[in-house]
């Protein structure tokens, strides 16, 4: 696990290449915000987190499997995980911003 980034990952150089090249210009990982956003968009007081699919069980999703080794403490995990994300959101909220999600899903191509 220690080779799993959390910053700079795939999914979110996409976006930040896609929304650089429409003219959105952003602050990467403001650490004054609950959970760190991956994109801050002071101008519209908007943030955008960047999930990947098996790290914040998004469900339904082919990506989320959980292992079959140690299952209860990745379950556990998971479980923290999305706990977190829920509290961060409202935390977010409540300073007068808006949040949007986007899981990594939804980034890749129809195979």
């Amino acid at each position: 696990m220690s080779r799993i980034r959390s910053k700079d990952t795939e999914p979110e150089i996409l976006v930040r290449k896609f929304l650089f090249s429409k003219g959105f210009r952003y602050k990467l990982y403001d650490k004054t915000l609950p959970g760190t956003p991956d994109l801050v968009f002071p101008k519209f007081r908007t943030v955008l987190f960047i999930h990947g699919c098996f790290w914040h069980g998004h469900e339904g999703c082919k990506y989320f499997v959980i292992p079959k080794t140690r299952r209860e403490w990745w379950v556990k995990k998971i479980s923290r995980n999305k706990q977190l994300d829920v509290e961060h959101i409202k935390e977010i909220k409540q300073l007068g911003w808006k949040t949007i999600t986007v899981f990594e899903c939804r980034l890749r191509s129809k195979e």
